[in-house]
């Protein structure tokens, strides 16, 4: 049971608190969670994130929860010993509603909307238990700001009433994710197949850590209430699966394929993880030689595996280590930027395939500092389409209660998460 939950920005301020019961919790708390915060943040040699923060905390009092989506803190408190995985998911979910919501989560929305994130919370938890939680009841339930609705408020001063005044149908229904009468059917289905890719290469240049996390996003707008399977060439790749709440988890646990009665609309049918993968599309070779009070540093970058599309957006970005006064970088393709936090930014695109983009220049260290005793860690960004590096391949996608032939369209994307060269 959650007692409380509390909106904050990335400054410490009390966006948004909602009791959730009768015993009321002191925003006091809200000040020890960020005393914790900073103090984690001082003890760590680069200075600590949020996002790197562990998403359980205890304090003298209470137990606390925190997800951070965006740029806001989403903390739930409670003094009732419960399973860590309830409150987590909870906040994520509603960060993901509000996202879905408001168009966008930052500080500023939060606020313009605050009324809205209140409605939202009384529907979707009763007594600190979660109650309402699939975006398409809400929608029904609390009606999502319009142009109309901003207009009226911003002439009357008056928020325009957003909660309807009857339950919608499929809050009582066995398929609570999906609406009684969907709107905008167009009969058709389309599956998203995104993946990320984490890789780590030590400063020899051997892989360290391969793996893929990957999510299937399903955009359906099909009428009725269709009953579709999904279908893998090679299911026993996955590994730690996640299921939205349409997926019957009997077919999937004995014959490895997904039955499901879709929401309408746009959701995440599925996340998953893929382990030991042995190779990686994009190499890059950093060094540094550091003498005198100057660093050399070059790199080069290359395409390792072809994966047979276009490796696009492709960035390198590293922070300068402690010690630097000045740097002069310049890369023979692409762009070099220097932002305010000493990140080093070299946009690079795609690869030309007349030349290898290298980067290279000259770091000057501080008086008294002779050689370079830190040295950075380098992040690469891309985004390849049409192509999903796991090797997992979607099979057939049937649509067993359609009155008509659906429009079927399947589209594979990978693009890196945590993809780093020590150097």
């Amino acid at each position: 049971m959650l007692q409380c939950i509390f909106l904050l920005s990335e400054s410490g301020e009390v966006m948004v608190e909602k009791q959730m019961t009768g015993h009321r919790v002191d925003r006091s708390i809200c000040a020890w969670f960020w005393d914790h915060l900073l103090s984690l943040s001082l003890s760590q040699p680069e200075g600590g994130h949020i996002a790197q923060i562990s998403q359980v905390l205890t304090s003298p009092t209470h137990y606390l929860f925190q997800v951070y989506r965006h740029g806001i803190i989403f903390l739930a408190c409670t003094q009732v010993e419960l399973p860590p995985l309830m409150p987590i998911e909870f906040l994520s979910r509603l960060a993901d509603i509000l996202s879905d919501y408001l168009g966008a989560l930052n500080e500023d929305i939060i606020k313009d909307n605050f009324v809205i994130v209140y409605q939202i919370l009384d529907e979707m938890m009763d007594n600190g238990f979660p109650l309402t939680t699939e975006p398409n009841v809400l929608k029904e339930m609390v009606t999502p700001p319009n142009i109309v609705s901003k207009v009226f408020t911003a002439v009357t001063g008056k928020a325009s009433p957003a909660v309807g005044p009857t339950l919608p149908e499929a809050a009582a229904s066995c398929v609570p994710w999906r609406t009684t009468h969907p709107k905008n059917t167009t009969n058709e289905v389309y599956v998203n197949l995104v993946e990320h890719l984490h890789a780590c290469v030590n400063r020899e240049g051997n892989l360290r850590r391969c793996q893929v996390y990957g999510e299937i996003q399903v955009n359906s707008s099909l009428p009725g209430f269709p009953d579709l399977t999904l279908s893998f060439a090679n299911p026993s790749l996955l590994d730690d699966v996640r299921f939205h709440p349409c997926v019957r988890f009997r077919p999937w646990e004995s014959s490895q394929f997904l039955s499901f009665v879709p929401p309408d609309g746009q959701f995440k049918l599925m996340s998953y993880r893929v382990k030991g993968l042995k190779k990686i599309p994009i190499y890059l070779k950093p060094q540094l030689t550091s003498d005198s009070g100057n660093c050399r540093i070059s790199a080069l970058l290359g395409v390792k595996n072809d994966p047979g599309k276009t490796i696009d957006s492709i960035m390198v970005q590293f922070q300068l280590p402690p010690g630097i006064t000045s740097a002069d970088l310049t890369s023979n393709h692409g762009t070099v930027d220097i932002l305010a936090d000493k990140t080093c930014r070299w946009s690079i695109g795609q690869i030309p395939k007349d030349k290898l983009p290298c980067l290279s220049g000259n770091l000057v260290l501080e008086p008294g500092m002779e050689r370079l005793h830190v040295a950075p860690t380098f992040q690469v960004k891309f985004k390849i389409m049409g192509v999903a590096l796991s090797g997992l391949q979607i099979d057939k996608l049937e649509v067993k209660t359609a009155a008509a032939n659906p429009y079927k369209g399947f589209r594979a994307q990978t693009q890196a998460g945590d993809y780093e060269f020590r150097s």
